[in-house]
């Protein structure tokens, strides 16, 4: 649908939280009243009605994700299906119901718990601001396979995190041989270097999620703190039950996991440890 320019100006305005939810609403309203174009007037109208009715719009918790599932080209894991079982554990733990419990007066969408999924370390999905951020991740690894001296790895790698070796080696008639040399310090697990290597001299050692917690904005924010290691499925799962224990046997009204993260110094080392 078509916006008119002091439309969108007005949109980008919303808190981004729920600037996907309100704009599918004003497009919704605006095309139920028969329009092809949104308006100003459009947007201000929906903005004070889904305000007003912002109680009933929670769930208790907000899931988000990239856009990986429609061709990101830097895809690791396609967070769909993660996505799916995730929001089937959410809904059992009954977060709205918790939080009216908890919190006096209306709900309000920084109450909910959030998590976001990323299907790469771009993290378009911004973890490192939300009470769980998932990142997809591919550790690489050198195999005994002969580098070519390509440099297709070290063309792709961003964080120049990659190295080729060149020497002279006598028992091979005098050729020129090749070792990759990756800094694990500088690699951020893309697994684009995987990907490139025609050879497979750089392979995948593991693959599954980094994950953070703690993370939030609003007037204290909290960059999340980063667990060490890239966890398995059956991990991710734990670590999200754990912090969601935690959450709904601590907060009291309203207050954020951030917070929660923030006062007990060792949440942290208790969860690497529950979790190694």
């Amino acid at each position: 649908m078509k916006w008119e320019k002091d439309a969108e100006k007005a949109i980008q305005k919303v808190p981004f939280f729920v600037r996907k939810k309100v704009k599918s609403r004003v497009e919704k309203e605006a095309r139920d009243a028969g329009k092809i174009f949104v308006s100003l007037a459009d947007v201000k109208a929906t903005q004070k009605r889904f305000l007003n009715k912002m109680d009933a719009e929670i769930k208790g918790y907000q899931l988000d994700a990239c856009f990986g599932a429609n061709g990101c080209p830097n895809q690791i894991h396609n967070s769909k299906k993660i996505q799916g079982k995730i929001e089937s554990l959410l809904k059992k733990e009954d977060l709205r119901g918790f939080l009216r419990k908890k919190v006096k007066g209306d709900l309000k969408f920084h109450h909910e718990f959030r998590i976001t999924v990323s299907d790469c370390p771009n993290a378009c999905s911004q973890p490192q601001i939300k009470d769980i951020g998932i990142i997809s991740a591919k550790t690489p690894c050198i195999t005994d396979n002969d580098c070519i001296g390509c440099m297709e790895c070290v063309k792709i790698c961003k964080e120049n995190a990659i190295s080729v070796d060149a020497a002279i080696d006598e028992a091979k008639n005098n050729d020129t041989v090749y070792q990759p040399v990756i800094d694990f310090q500088m690699c951020i697990q893309c697994g684009q270097c995987i990907d490139v290597c025609p050879t497979k001299t750089i392979d995948t050692q593991k693959m599954g999620f980094r994950i953070l917690v703690g993370g939030k904005l609003g007037r204290h924010p909290r960059l999340a703190e980063e667990l060490p290691g890239i966890y398995s499925e059956p991990e991710l799962f734990d670590i999200i039950r754990h912090c969601i224990n935690y959450y709904k046997t601590n907060s009291e009204n309203g207050e954020r996991f951030a917070e929660l993260v923030a006062r007990n110094k060792a949440f942290i080392p208790e969860l690497i440890k529950m979790a190694s």
